[in-house]
C-alpha cells in the first residue's frame, strides 16, 4: 500500500513538473538557451551509463561511452576556429564555466607568476575560477558597449610589464554580448614587446556562431587565441548543459599524466565525464553541417533585427551591439521580468533571440511591455 502511494505521488510530481516546464519554457527570453532541438532518435542511449572517462583521444578500459564521437566534435570546432594543424586538443565539458577554468588552468601551468586581466563585464564565474586557481588578477574597465577598454588594458599591463600576461577575452559578454578583439590584444603585446602571454577566449554564446558573421570577429586561434571555451546548450542546443574547450595541444601536454586505473590520461577537469552530451553535439553538427549552422546564425540575426526594431517602437532606449542576438532595454517592472524570465543588472535587462524564438513571441513581449509602460504613466 505504501509503495502504491509513493508511486502515485511520484507520478503526480512528474506530471506537475512537466506541465510547469512546458508552460514556462516558451517564456524564457532573457537567458541564452536553444529550445528547437529534437534528439528523440537518441533516446535509447539513456538506458546506458555513457561515461567518457579520461582523455577523449586516448582509449580507456571503460568502453561504454561516446569518445569516438567526442573526438569528431572537437575536430569540427578546431577547424571552425582555425586551430593550427596537428596542434589542437579539447573535450566536451559540463559547461562554459568549466571550459574557462580549464583555459585558465593551462595558462597558470605555463606562466605560474602571471597576472590575469579581464574586463569588468566578464561573467561572474571567472572571478570564482581565479579564486579556485589562486591566480593574481586585475579587472579592466569596459567601454559603454561592454567591450574591454584597450587603453586601460595597455596602461595597466605597462605597470606590470615585467610579469607574464594572461588575458581572458570575452566573445559575448553576459549582459550586452560585447566582443573583445583578440587581434587588438595581440597588437598590444607586440607594441610592448611582451614575450610571455596567453589569451583564453570565453565564447560561451557568441563563440558558437562568430565564425559565420561578416565581418568575422577576431576571436579564434588564427587571431591569437591559445584556448577557446563555448557552451553547447546555448546556440547549439542540448537538453543537458554542456560545453566545449579547445586548446593548443602543446599546452595540454604540459599537464597530462597517465592513470593506470582508467587506462588513459588525466587531462580534463573532471574524471568521469558525461558521454551523452558529446553524442548530442555530434548529432547536431552532422545534421546541420557548416551551412546549416550558418543558416541557423542568420535566422537568429533576422529575429534579432526584428526584435530590435519592434522594441524601439515602444522603448527608444533599446539598443544592441552589431551582429548580436542580444537587445538591451531599461529594466521593466518586476511582473514583466518574472513573466518573461528576463536577466537584469544595473537597471538594465535584455532579451536574447536564440534558436527556437519566433517573431510571435517578440510581438507578445512587446505588447506586454507597451501595456506596462502605459499603465506606468
Amino acid at each position: 500500500m505504501e509503495t502504491e502511494l509513493m508511486t502515485a505521488n511520484s507520478s503526480k510530481v512528474i506530471s506537475e513538473m512537466l506541465e510547469r516546464i512546458s508552460r514556462t519554457s516558451p517564456m524564457t527570453m532573457g537567458y541564452p538557451v536553444s529550445k528547437d532541438f529534437d534528439y528523440s532518435e537518441l533516446m535509447p542511449f539513456l538506458q546506458y551509463p555513457l561515461n567518457n572517462v579520461g582523455d577523449p583521444f586516448i582509449a580507456s578500459t571503460y568502453t561504454v561511452g561516446s569518445r569516438e564521437l567526442e573526438k569528431e566534435v572537437v575536430a569540427f570546432f578546431s577547424k571552425l576556429f582555425r586551430a593550427g594543424e596537428d596542434n589542437w586538443w579539447g573535450y566536451v565539458t559540463n559547461g562554459g564555466s568549466e571550459g574557462n577554468l580549464y583555459g585558465l588552468y593551462l595558462a597558470r601551468e605555463l606562466y605560474p607568476k602571471a597576472i590575469v586581466y579581464y574586463s569588468e563585464a566578464t561573467h561572474y564565474s571567472v572571478q570564482k575560477n581565479l579564486h579556485l586557481l589562486n591566480m593574481p588578477n586585475i579587472a579592466i574597465r569596459s567601454q559603454a558597449s561592454g567591450e574591454i577598454d584597450y587603453l586601460d588594458l595597455e596602461k595597466t599591463i605597462s605597470i606590470n610589464r615585467q610579469v607574464p600576461v594572461i588575458i581572458l577575452a570575452n566573445i559575448g559578454t553576459t549582459m550586452t554580448e560585447a566582443r573583445d578583439d583578440v587581434g587588438k590584444m595581440k597588437a598590444i603585446f607586440k607594441s610592448m614587446a611582451i614575450q610571455h602571454h596567453y589569451i583564453h577566449v570565453d565564447g560561451a554564446l557568441s563563440g558558437s556562431y562568430a565564425a559565420f558573421i561578416e565581418p568575422r570577429p577576431a576571436f579564434d586561434f588564427a587571431d591569437g587565441a591559445d584556448s577557446i571555451a563555448i557552451s553547447g546548450h546555448k546556440f547549439l542546443g542540448s537538453p543537458i548543459p554542456c560545453g566545449l574547450v579547445i586548446a593548443k595541444k602543446s599546452h595540454r601536454d604540459r599537464i597530462a599524466r597517465s592513470i593506470d586505473y582508467i587506462g588513459s590520461q588525466d587531462t580534463t577537469i573532471s574524471g568521469s565525464r558525461n558521454g551523452h552530451t558529446p553524442l548530442f553535439l555530434w548529432y547536431l553538427i552532422n545534421k546541420l553541417g557548416v551551412e546549416g549552422l550558418r543558416k541557423r546564425t542568420q535566422d537568429c540575426l533576422d529575429v534579432a533585427d526584428y526584435a530590435e526594431a519592434a522594441l524601439k517602437q515602444v522603448e527608444p532606449l533599446a539598443w544592441r551591439n552589431p551582429s548580436t542576438l542580444t537587445i538591451s532595454i531599461p529594466k521593466p517592472e518586476a511582473a514583466l521580468v518574472k513573466k518573461w524570465q528576463l536577466a537584469s543588472e544595473n537597471n538594465w535587462a535584455h532579451i536574447i533571440c536564440m534558436p527556437g524564438m519566433h517573431k510571435e513571441q517578440i510581438d507578445a513581449f512587446v505588447k506586454d511591455l507597451k501595456e506596462s509602460k502605459i499603465q506606468g504613466n
